[in-house]
């Protein structure tokens, strides 16, 4: 859920309803000057790093965060990956790699990732879609490019629907069988909150100038950004607080040095007590 300052970590109702962990990946780049970061280039006239980040959409905190330089390409952090079997991971076609989604199946892990186009498959089953919802097929297909078959040999499910919003036709591939498609589908839906956690952390927590211009200097301001979200949102959630991450930080950022519990700090001040004015005041125009 985005609020005008920030994102609530309040459970979503259709993540909560899944006896399953939900991750979203993705990557976002933070880019540098050049001249100032020549370690960091990755063409001829940009630098930059990117941040990868594998969000737990019960909480939007991250569980797993890789800072690389902008020509590591988002499917080779599937390979630092533990996979958790039983957990769904939800990511964008810049993930679509065959023999890494063949590894989150073999442990048990399950994916669904928008898919690319150039990849040859057959149909086995095709079943009954609402269509009413935005669904436009779900079928059982497999894998019969050469490449793509060797890497990929079992059977995935192919799903297709139209996103309102975005106004465009997206297919989606899973390797689950068992949930309804409209669940496949609100699920990538909810993959957006990792866009949302990397918009938070470069608009609130001063990431886009950094006092340093080495690797280490860089990798460091950027982990403190991200501590800096998690402990304000665990903090946020243990005391029930009902601020937006936002305006509960600015309150924190106000009061660092004051020692006062933190519950007294974010509750509501009643401003509608009579002001009473002494009689040793004096008046400006009544004199």
């Amino acid at each position: 859920r985005l609020l005008n300052h920030g994102i609530e970590v309040e459970d979503d109702e259709l993540i909560a309803d899944l006896d399953a962990t939900v991750y979203a990946l993705d990557s976002t780049t933070v880019e540098l000057c050049l001249s100032l970061f020549p370690w960091a280039a990755y063409c001829s006239t940009q630098a930059g790093v990117r941040m990868h980040t594998l969000l737990d959409m019960r909480g939007s905190i991250p569980a797993f965060v890789h800072i690389t330089t902008a020509q590591v390409h988002d499917s080779r952090v599937l390979d630092l990956l533990i996979p958790e079997p039983g957990a769904f991971y939800v990511m964008d076609r810049g993930y679509f790699y065959f023999h890494r989604l063949y590894k989150l199946n073999q442990a048990l892990s399950f994916f669904v990732v928008r898919s690319k186009d150039k990849y040859l498959w057959k149909r086995i089953y095709s079943h009954p879609v609402n269509k009413g919802v935005g669904l436009r097929c779900d079928q059982t297909i497999k894998l019969i490019g050469k490449k793509s078959a060797l890497s990929y040999p079992e059977k995935l499910r192919r799903i297709v629907f139209y996103d309102k919003e975005r106004n465009k036709r997206l297919i989606l591939i899973t390797n689950n069988f068992n949930l309804p498609a409209e669940i496949i589908m609100e699920l990538y839906k909810n993959r957006w909150k990792v866009e949302l956690f990397f918009k938070w952390i470069k608009q609130h927590l001063r990431i886009k100038k950094f006092y340093g211009t080495t690797d280490n200097a860089v990798k460091t301001q950027i982990w403190i950004a991200i501590t800096t979200y998690v402990l304000v949102a665990i903090v946020k959630k243990k005391l029930n607080i009902t601020q937006d991450l936002y305006t509960f930080l600015q309150i924190l950022s106000l009061s660092l040095f004051e020692k006062t519990y933190i519950n007294e700090l974010v509750t509501q001040t009643d401003y509608n007590n009579k002001i009473l004015h002494s009689g040793n005041q004096l008046s400006l125009f009544n004199l």
